[in-house]
């Protein structure tokens, strides 16, 4: 029997205490929460970009326990195959047949820790399985468990023994965060509490599979004034369009930024989007989906496209 829509007070309700419960490992950082909470909710995927040691594999481990999901972990390495990621198709001695054997792909949380390490062969294993929830093995389309969600890590390209994620795979990922080093105050109390193991293995679910699940269909619901309508899509066609730009925003690009401004319009207790939203949703949606025409400046700088979508919206008029 189909469950009674959910009232809009215990949806934010519900959000909120997701929220609470990973802040309780990850401490000081509630607006990457947020952001990775909306993309949860829009049905994206993030990739988490930062030098090692700041937290990234607690986070993703952190949300995936407040959830009543299935979770596997992948280190993506060198030497990593696909059919390490998807699976492998083996003879059956006993049975005299050939089976499937299904990867950690095939699960509702999927880490994917320090995915630059791997070839782009190993990478892009998990481009059809971003795009459509699904996986090809042999001829054969096999759907992946629902909800899928990849959060994947990365170190700065610049790191030794790294491999640059390509555009199309960029493009997968609904958001690209940092998450920076705490301030010294929350740095202190994880040094008194010796890390966020003991915080992290004690964290119990707060959300089911069907309480997610309507959350996210609930996000289609948050309205959108045709006048920020206008002034997303002007951001993302001055992308296409500037001079300086060898790769605007896609069409996917602009389809996930706008889901992704409702769905942070309801983390944050909302049921219409404000100009705000769509502001603080450009450089984490809209960054790794720009392709500078100087490459020499994207190599030096990795906030170079962040920077340039901020001169942009300074100059774009905001919507009243």
């Amino acid at each position: 029997m189909a469950r009674e829509p959910v009232p809009v007070n215990r949806t934010f309700e519900k959000i909120a205490t997701l929220q609470a419960n990973v802040e309780r490992v990850i401490r000081g950082k509630s607006e990457v929460i947020q952001f990775c909470i909306a993309a949860l909710l829009a049905k994206g995927h993030i990739l988490l970009e930062d030098v090692p040691g700041v937290g990234k594999t607690t986070l993703a481990h952190a949300l995936a326990r407040s959830l009543s999901l299935s979770f596997q972990r992948i280190q993506f390495t060198s030497d990593l195959l696909p059919a390490d990621i998807v699976g492998v198709t083996i003879f059956n001695q006993d049975h005299q047949e050939f089976e499937f054997v299904s990867g950690p792909v095939f699960t509702n949380v999927l880490l994917a820790d320090e995915i630059n390490r791997a070839t782009p062969k190993s990478q892009s294993a998990l481009l059809e399985a971003m795009s459509e929830g699904m996986i090809t093995i042999e001829k054969r389309r096999l759907p992946l468990p629902d909800p899928f969600l990849v959060i994947a890590t990365q170190n700065p390209v610049e790191h030794v023994g790294t491999y640059p994620l390509p555009e199309s795979q960029l493009d997968r990922f609904l958001m690209r965060l940092t998450i920076g080093y705490p301030n010294s105050t929350d740095e202190k109390k994880l040094l008194r509490a010796g890390g966020a193991q003991d915080a992290l293995e004690h964290l119990e679910p707060v959300l089911d599979t069907l309480e997610l699940r309507e959350l996210q269909e609930r996000v289609s619901t948050i309205h959108v004034n045709e006048s920020l309508v206008d002034y997303l899509m002007h951001i993302t066609h001055t992308s296409r369009n500037h001079p300086e730009v060898a790769l605007g925003v896609s069409t996917r690009g602009a389809l996930t930024y706008f889901k992704a401004c409702q769905a942070l319009a309801m983390v944050s207790g909302r049921d219409f989007v404000i100009p705000e939203d769509i502001k603080r949703l450009a450089g984490p949606v809209l960054s790794h989906r720009i392709l500078m025409k100087d490459r020499r400046e994207m190599r030096g700088d990795a906030s170079a496209e962040a920077k340039f979508l901020g001169r942009i919206l300074n100059e774009i008029p905001v919507p009243r």
